[in-house]
């Protein structure tokens, strides 16, 4: 099965179950094909859900390369990172994500940290910056689910 059925079907148990909320109790599963398609790539991607606050909002996730997990010795604390590759966007599936893309909270995000993935979980809107440092939306993806 390829890493986005996987996705699917997780998508599918979850809604089957009826205890699901319609945003968070699918972090899990995106946060899996995002680690899944982020193994593939160099450097290597990796996405931690529900960030905390660094002056623009929560961002339901975060995209960091693996230079940005450097093993610590002990307890020592380390200052929280931008994650390198941008942040998440999540809304349940009867949002659209285009409009969702277009809200004063996606701008705050893309303010701070320049690439911000929105999603539905169905469909997808990568907001990146053109060449004079605007905002763009650079990628687009639909599903029929």
């Amino acid at each position: 099965m390829s890493p986005f059925e996987i996705y699917i079907r997780e998508l599918r148990d979850i809604r089957a179950t009826g205890a699901g909320v319609k945003e968070t109790s699918y972090y899990n599963a995106l946060a899996n094909l995002l680690n899944t398609i982020g193994s593939t790539l160099q450097p290597k991607v990796r996405c931690v859900m529900q960030l905390k606050n660094q002056g623009a909002g929560m961002p339901d996730g975060g995209l960091f390369t693996a230079r940005q997990f450097q093993k610590r010795s002990g307890n020592d604390l380390i200052d929280p990172q931008n994650p390198e590759r941008g942040v998440i966007e999540i809304k349940g599936t009867g949002d659209d994500a285009w409009v969702i893309a277009n809200t004063p909270q996606v701008s705050k995000y893309w303010d701070k940290y320049r690439q911000v993935l929105v999603t539905n979980y169905r469909d997808f809107v990568l907001i990146g910056q053109n060449v004079n440092g605007q905002s763009i939306k650079l990628e687009t993806g639909e599903t029929s689910i």
